[in-house]
């Protein structure tokens, strides 16, 4: 039969994609229409590899041309993805700046950051990660590069830092540049200079995501990231303890404030409940249970999951191989998935604002 590529258009027109609520044909998101008799291929570039709604999107595209053209249409559909950005985020070659917070220590920021970009890794994004914890940093031990030490380039007289990569991450920390058995006795203004330097003079290159491991609480380094680099949102990771709980809604509402005004991704519960490895059903809730997701609805932001507590969770971490390279059981599941919804909710934001600037413009 013949059909046209008007016709195909109009028909994956009525195809809407679930997160940002507009069709595919409206989003640019139909690329590459090809027809050779009564077979057609096309792809949708979606907008980011971790997509968690991939396949229904397919389906739905197939059952569009079925529907509104023929059935008997031989259709291939090429997924593939580019991840949007919506900020110019003052580093070269980054898309996307996601912050990952916590309202106070010991809750396992550290461990949520480096597992979330080896996820968004592992679905094919470039991704880099900074650790912007200056008093107490981690990614050396938690990447095993205790005393690894970047190198530098000089480029029209600037010093360029180039970042330590491994595991298919670009890495930089404070702690490659200081003494691990020496306190860092610096006040504000050293810090903020410190913190800036691993953002300008580090050559990045090309990245979908730049996460930023941020120390706990509320402080300069916060302002200092926020308010230096149009941060496109933030990760709050919590425990389900009421204390954890109480400080994690500080730290949301430091990011609402007028002064910051950092979307919020999502709520991120660590240490949910505790499984032994000998006994993978089962759940125990030594800190509390769903304390993270009732957080998430009371403050009308995103609910991103539970991460689990097992026994190779520190010792990964202390290894220097974290876990979700190796594991293939409740945690990677329980990472990855994390990782998907945080991808989704750059998608969102970046949509969002792009939505809010077409309103301006007009």
């Amino acid at each position: 039969m013949d059909f046209t590529k008007e016709q195909v258009l109009q028909a994956l027109g009525n195809v809407e994609e679930p997160d940002l609520k507009k069709d595919l044909v409206t989003l640019n998101m139909i690329q590459d229409i090809h027809i050779d008799g009564n077979k057609l291929s096309f792809s949708v570039v979606l907008t980011t590899p971790a997509c968690p709604l991939k396949a229904l999107i397919e389906n739905a595209c197939r059952n569009a041309i079925s529907h509104f053209i023929s059935k008997d249409i031989e259709v291939t559909v090429n997924m593939t993805s580019q991840v949007t950005t919506q900020r110019n985020t003052g580093v070269p070659g980054v898309k996307n700046i996601i912050a990952v917070a916590s309202g106070k220590g010991g809750v396992g920021k550290s461990t949520v950051s480096v597992n979330l970009a080896l996820a968004l890794s592992k679905t094919g994004a470039k991704v880099g990660l900074i650790d912007a914890d200056i008093y107490g940093p981690s990614i050396p031990i938690m990447f095993g590069l205790e005393g690894v030490r970047p190198k530098a380039t000089q480029d029209n007289g600037k010093t360029r830092i180039e970042p330590i990569e491994k595991y298919g991450i670009k890495l930089l920390s404070i702690g490659f540049f200081t003494d691990p058995n020496q306190p860092v006795p610096w006040r504000g203004p050293m810090v903020s200079t410190a913190v800036k330097q691993l953002f300008n003079d580090a050559d990045w290159g090309e990245l979908d995501y730049l996460v930023i491991d941020l120390p706990p609480g509320t402080g300069d380094i916060h302002i200092t990231v926020t308010q230096s680099f149009p941060v496109t949102g933030a990760v709050i990771v919590t425990t389900p303890q009421n204390v954890a709980l109480a400080d994690a809604k500080k730290g949301i509402g430091m990011f609402m404030m007028p002064a910051i005004n950092v979307p919020i991704m999502g709520v991120v519960e660590n240490m949910a409940y505790f499984t032994p490895e000998e006994l993978p059903n089962n759940k125990y809730y030594i800190f509390g249970q769903g304390g993270g997701k009732k957080l998430a609805q009371q403050l009308d932001v995103p609910f991103l999951g539970e991460i689990p507590l097992i026994k190779g969770i520190s010792e990964s971490g202390d290894a220097g191989r974290p876990i979700v390279l190796d594991d293939d059981g409740i945690m990677t599941t329980a990472f990855m998935e994390m990782a998907r919804r945080v991808a989704q909710q750059v998608s969102i934001c970046n949509a969002q604002k792009a939505d809010n600037l077409n309103v301006v413009n007009n």
